[in-house]
């Protein structure tokens, strides 16, 4: 592998899924925390629409998936706040609506034969220098939002009662999660694709809490543990010339069950 970091696109591999791990490690906390794992797989399926539409008007993958991502988030986020007994029914309409767009766009653009395979489970050899500095500005906007409007974010991601009673604005808080969990969808499109990157976003969390209790200290160290994952899964990849996505999330799945035996005895 060492003999390999002298490629560019090596380099760009590693540090997309460092920069990636560290969105998902916050994120996915923020995720657990709140329990709308659903609503977020529903937000990366969604956004397969946005890919769609932007082949179809011939702009930036990124940019198209971004912008249909966060509107997918606000409209989710509007009817689940008002419908919460019909959350999967929600959702379900909304995944299904956002894939079969984004095949309709695609199937309606002229010419176009590149494989869609790497957007669903990812290509990161294909990471680009505009890749890098959209995930580099992603991370340093969750990263500064959080810190932020950490105390709100807390309040309302464990007692959104107490913490309307407190005068936190629960609607915009819970609109702003969801927003940024479709923001780090998208940025992990390149690393594991919108099929796998629920699983990035779920499993360093559900390690973490096994160590730790606080929300900032599981958002560290599960930002550790999504890079362990990825930087690991990256290596077999590489040896083994098979799927970076997949390797990366096989990883964290055999670290959780593992951790989860070992942690019986």
């Amino acid at each position: 592998m060492l003999e390999a970091l002298q490629y560019d696109f090596i380099q760009n591999a590693i540090i997309s899924g460092v920069l990636v791990s560290i969105a998902a490690g916050i994120i996915g906390s923020l995720v657990i925390a709140n329990k709308i794992t659903f609503l977020a797989g529903g937000i990366a399926h969604s956004s397969y629409g946005g890919i769609g539409l932007a082949i179809f008007l011939g702009v930036p993958v990124l940019f198209g998936a971004t912008i249909f991502a966060v509107a997918t988030a606000v409209i989710i986020s509007l009817l689940t706040l008002k419908n919460r007994n019909r959350i999967d029914a929600i959702i379900g309409i909304m995944w299904a609506f956002g894939m079969a767009l984004g095949i309709i766009f695609v199937d309606l653009t002229p010419g176009y034969n590149v494989d869609l395979m790497s957007y669903l489970f990812g290509s990161i050899i294909a990471v680009s220098k505009e890749d890098l500095i959209y995930l580099v500005i992603l991370d340093f906007f969750i990263i500064a939002l959080v810190i932020l409007f950490y105390k709100e974010i807390l309040a309302v991601s464990y007692d959104s009662e107490f913490a309307q009673l407190r005068g936190i604005n629960v609607k915009f808080f819970y609109t702003l999660i969801l927003i940024l969990a479709a923001l780090s969808v998208v940025g992990a499109i390149k690393v594991v694709g919108l099929i796998l990157v629920i699983a990035l976003l779920t499993i360093p969390t559900y390690l973490a809490e096994m160590f730790v209790k606080r929300l900032s200290s599981m958002m560290i160290l599960s930002s550790i543990i999504a890079t362990l994952f990825t930087l690991i899964g990256l290596c077999i990849s590489y040896y083994f010339d098979i799927s970076s996505g997949a390797s990366i999330i096989v990883v964290g799945v055999i670290s959780l069950l593992l951790f989860k035996f070992l942690g019986k005895k």
